[in-house]
């Protein structure tokens, strides 16, 4: 690894350790590693798969709003490497597309109709303790060298301790309703999204950028100023539970 990747790289740490303030919110830290993971490794795209209270998957990070991603995201949490890594707790690769649709159909399809060519999954995990999969999505079928997925399973190590050290001093039996109201909250930071996108008309992803913004300018959570954004309309403007705001 050359001197200016090697800076790039602890950049990205110090930049993953700034968001874990006394009390961070999980999917600011996730959007973080998220955008972090695709622009150190010369990703098209990234986001982030977070098991439920039910062990199943969903979407809590992406590093585009954009829908084609977020749609990709929510079937890749059903088959494909990305549920794969977090299902082995091994790190999944997955390009050469052709051998891979008798495996995963449906997500081969789409990942190959989005221009994507090859996928690198890497497992949240702590020993036994599996949280989800960072993956990233690439335009070329080059596999991620043997280097780069070490450095990116340390980016995800970070991530995965600060998850796991936060439920500890929470609760002692580390239950997973932390993790579950952290995807409840992407619920409500895309409503929020939706309506800054709506009033300010701007796109999705400068919605999220200005509503970060305003949590950091005020030093609170971004859940917290999503749900008082959210709280502030009219009664027959606020979105309705479980979509995003159109």
């Amino acid at each position: 690894m050359d001197s200016s990747r090697e800076d790039a790289l602890v950049d990205a740490f110090v930049n993953l350790a700034d968001t874990l303030v006394a009390d961070y919110d999980v999917v600011d830290l996730l959007s973080t590693l998220s955008q972090l993971s695709r622009d150190l490794f010369a990703a098209t795209d990234a986001g982030i798969l977070l098991a439920n209270g039910d062990g199943r998957l969903e979407v809590i990070a992406a590093s585009s709003e954009r829908s084609h991603l977020i749609s990709l995201m929510q079937l890749a949490a059903d088959e494909g490497p990305c549920v794969e890594a977090y299902r082995t707790g091994s790190i999944v690769t997955a390009y050469g597309w052709a051998a891979n649709y008798a495996h995963w159909p449906a997500f081969a399809t789409s990942v190959r109709e989005l221009g994507y060519e090859s996928v690198l999954a890497v497992p949240l995990r702590l020993r036994d303790d599996l949280l989800g999969s960072l993956n990233l999505f690439f335009d070329h079928g080059a596999p991620a060298s043997a280097e780069d997925q070490k450095a990116l399973r340390g980016l995800a190590d970070v991530a995965t301790i600060s998850i796991l050290h936060e439920r500890a001093l929470k609760d002692q039996t580390l239950s997973r309703e932390q993790l579950q109201r952290a995807l409840d909250s992407r619920v409500l930071i895309e409503q929020a999204k939706g309506v800054i996108a709506h009033a300010e008309n701007v796109d999705m992803d400068e919605a999220f950028r200005r509503l970060r913004a305003r949590a950091r300018g005020s030093r609170a959570r971004i859940t917290e100023v999503a749900r008082d954004l959210i709280a502030g309309l009219p009664p027959d403007e606020r979105p309705g539970r479980g979509a995003p705001a159109s």
